[in-house]
């Protein structure tokens, strides 16, 4: 897909769930799926808002929520406009008695029009607990911030030349792209040689950059059982930027994880099922994809974590509109749902969402 503004290759690169120093046929799929919320600061306006879906919306009235939001589809948000409309929507949201949080998130695009997710927090629902932010002064190498730098430069001149690909199979991202492959090869010498110092930044460092940073370098770790373990800490870092980093890698990992079981690599599925609790967006969307490629082998354990502490969020999310961020929840319900991969998918192909969904809640009033 070649893309023909800055701004639109702006929301594709986000799309691609890397937040680099700021603030099977699943798979495949999944490749257009993983868009990320849009920073406020954009290049021109964006397409006309062609969706409004929302989450968390449980006790309250969603007649009131979409009172309070006060914009409308159809409706164009400049980039001069863009910050006071998310800033004071979030205020009447968060002014309704019940609401502890309220987040907004613009994502690009279905059928060339925007999508605006309305996430809400309800005072007592269950939610993830973050960290509190590490005050350390760990940072990482100049050379890993000039890479980190150049990559980021690459990925934008490729998204608008229309050639920003995948390939998943060695358990780290590699672009068809030369001049972003290259870089993402010399990501690997990096990891092995800094590992320890990668490591300690993604821990400690007050740098929120350089957590994002080293979240998306440490996966491209030769061992990817040695780094699971750093990744799923920087699942719950209090930055979401650092959050969505490392949950994108270890959805990479954990598909090869399913495609090489000699390999013995084991990713703690907990902290996704957590997340699908969160009123951020993009924290649900990078676990619902994490916990598709997780949930292949219908662990049963993991299904049983996934009926108890997050079938409500899985049901909203799998009756989104957008199809590409619906699919993964969907998906996964299905397989709570004890059906067949081709049961899964019939009834997709169907426009039948509902019938696995209903069939989902009724395998989960039986626990």
């Amino acid at each position: 897909m070649k893309l023909n503004s800055r701004l639109s290759a702006v929301l594709f690169l986000r799309s691609l769930g890397l937040f680099v120093r700021s603030p099977s046929q699943g798979l495949k799929r999944l490749l257009f799926l993983l868009i990320c919320s849009i920073p406020a600061s954009l290049f021109g306006q964006l397409p006309a808002i062609g969706i409004i879906d929302y989450y968390g919306v449980h006790e309250l009235s969603i007649v009131q929520v979409q009172q309070a939001l006060q914009i409308k589809l159809g409706e164009r948000l400049s980039e001069s406009s863009i910050p006071d409309v998310l800033v004071l929507a979030k205020q009447r949201l968060e002014a309704i008695s019940g609401v502890l949080n309220a987040r907004l998130e613009l994502v690009c695009c279905d059928a060339g029009k925007t999508i605006l997710y309305v996430g809400i927090e309800e005072r007592g629902a269950q939610a993830p607990h973050f960290r509190t932010a590490p005050k350390g002064s760990a940072r990482l190498p100049a050379e890993i911030v000039a890479a980190g730098d150049a990559f980021q430069k690459a990925l934008m001149e490729a998204i608008l030349q229309g050639d920003a690909s995948e390939d998943h199979s060695q358990g780290h991202t590699l672009n068809h792209n030369p001049a972003l492959r290259a870089i993402q090869e010399r990501y690997i010498t990096l990891a092995t040689r800094d590992l320890v110092n990668l490591r300690d930044v993604l821990r400690n460092s007050a740098d929120v950059g350089q957590r994002a940073l080293a979240a998306q370098v440490i996966g491209y770790a030769p061992e990817k059982r040695v780094v699971v373990t750093d990744l799923g800490y920087g699942m719950l870092d209090p930055d979401s930027s650092v959050r969505n980093n490392a949950m994108r890698v270890l959805w990479v990992i954990a598909g090869f994880a399913q495609e090489h079981p000699e390999l013995k690599i084991e990713i703690d599925s907990h902290p996704f099922v957590e997340m699908l609790n969160s009123v951020v967006w993009t924290d649900r969307n990078k676990s619902s994809a994490a916990l598709m490629a997780l949930t292949g082998q219908r662990d049963s354990v993991l299904l049983t974590d996934l009926r108890k502490h997050a079938l409500t969020s899985l049901v909203e999310m799998a009756r989104w509109k957008s199809a590409g961020h619906a699919n993964p929840a969907y998906v996964i319900l299905g397989r709570i749902a004890g059906l067949s991969e081709k049961q899964i998918s019939d009834a997709w192909d169907r426009n039948d969402r509902e019938t696995v969904i209903a069939a989902a809640s009724k395998a989960a009033s039986r626990d």
